[in-house]
């Protein structure tokens, strides 16, 4: 593998310099707008806002995958070592004489080039937060507490540690590019975009409980836990996603709810779930077989039943939590959208439309969950059992003593 041809820094000067502007206009926008609130009002309206773009970096994420973008500038970070497309337009019409329906093409050039830009804005907001938090937190410890009181604090390590996943983030965007689509790399690429966004509304959440001096609403350990099983549940389910579309798997099923005619197709888990190997081959070299395809697709089918079917009990528990409803109604909405998208994707063909509302109803499943888990705290066990014996119906003290 030449390096050299793959790693070009001549361009990083500029990117920085577009990243920079791109992120000069939320910094400015949300500081004028916020201009007489607190501190931690005018860090949540940031983080709030750095939040939504990187939830569309995420949709333009996969947009560049599906239109077989990912590849339309072949080096890193820039494009043939120029800053845009414009200075490479000789180099990629080369390539485009030569393969006219390959990887680069000026219109693949242009969508990978600009999810580059987006992101390094994205980093540059980042980074802004990660500064702003430490200069507040720093100030909110020269101020005494309420006496006999506890309240929401900020905390300058969750935007740290977003920091430092933003850069490992960018480390495998280059890695996606120069290893030429492996699969392994393209699906963590994904995964680790959801762990952004995750430490993103963390920190909104922080900031917000902050600026209202309140805590999270205390919930039975049953809820709480119920939050936690899905939560994971679901990042099982966006990682397989991941590796469907990374393998091009989506239509290996092109019928619902059986596949191939069958309840039960012919599969090849051990080849599907190769973890390491390049596109379309195994890890021998030999080309993958189409059960394999079939095996990855099913996998990711049988799991949405499972994780369809938590979401749904997760809400209609939720819904009896008043300060949770709101995140009761967006998970049984986008539940709903994960869904007609998934179907949509197998019965029509994988339409381009779909696959990115199915990539971003993941996404934003994945952010309203964080939200639901930073809104609450596990109710002591003591405060469940005084709960439970005011409830209508429940014994007193005295009428379980005279039992016992």
């Amino acid at each position: 593998m030449d390096t050299g041809s793959l790693y070009d820094l001549t361009p990083i000067a500029w990117l920085m310099a577009a990243g920079v502007l791109i992120a000069l206009g939320p910094l400015v926008w949300v500081w004028r707008r916020n201009a007489g609130a607190g501190p931690a009002r005018r860090l949540h309206a940031l983080t709030v806002l750095t939040l939504f773009l990187t939830f569309d970096l995420t949709l333009f994420g996969a947009f560049t995958r599906l239109t077989d973008s990912g590849l339309g500038c072949p080096d890193w970070p820039g494009c043939y070592g120029n800053a845009s497309p414009v200075g490479a337009r000789h180099e990629i019409a080369m390539a485009q004489s030569a393969q006219p329906t390959g990887p680069v093409t000026h219109g693949k050039a242009w969508v990978e080039m600009v999810h580059r830009y987006l992101a390094t804005g994205v980093g540059v907001l980042i980074l802004a937060l990660a500064g702003a938090t430490w200069i507040v937190r720093r100030r909110q410890r020269r101020v005494p507490a309420p006496a006999g009181g506890e309240h929401a604090t900020l905390s300058a390590w969750w935007p740290a540690l977003t920091l430092v996943w933003v850069c490992l983030q960018g480390a495998f965007g280059a890695l996606t590019v120069t290893w030429k689509l492996f699969p392994a790399i393209v699906t963590l690429h994904l995964l680790g975009a959801v762990v952004l966004l995750v430490l993103l509304c963390i920190q909104a959440v922080r900031y917000r409980q902050a600026a209202a001096d309140r805590l999270p609403t205390a919930v039975s350990p049953a809820l709480r836990n119920g939050l936690i099983a899905t939560s994971a549940l679901l990042l099982l389910q966006i990682a397989l996603g991941g590796w469907v579309s990374t393998n091009y798997a989506v239509l290996a099923c092109t019928q619902f709810p059986t596949c191939q005619g069958s309840w039960w197709p012919p599969m090849s888990f051990a080849q599907g779930f190769e973890i390491w190997r390049h596109l379309g081959v195994t890890g021998n070299g030999a080309p993958l077989d189409f059960s394999a395809l079939t095996a990855i697709h099913y996998a990711h089918r049988l799991m949405a039943y499972a994780v369809f079917a938590a979401l749904g009990v997760l809400a209609w528990q939720l819904r009896r939590t008043p300060p949770l409803r709101p995140q009761a109604r967006w998970l049984a909405g986008l539940a709903l959208l994960q869904l007609a998208t998934g179907l949509g994707n197998v019965l029509l063909g994988w339409p381009l439309a779909a696959a990115v509302l199915h990539t971003g109803g993941a996404a934003a499943l994945a952010v309203v969950l964080t939200w639901a888990l930073c809104e609450s705290r596990r109710r002591a066990a003591a405060t469940v059992a005084h709960d439970r014996d005011k409830a209508p119906g429940a014994p007193h003290n005295n009428q379980r003593e005279a039992a016992a």
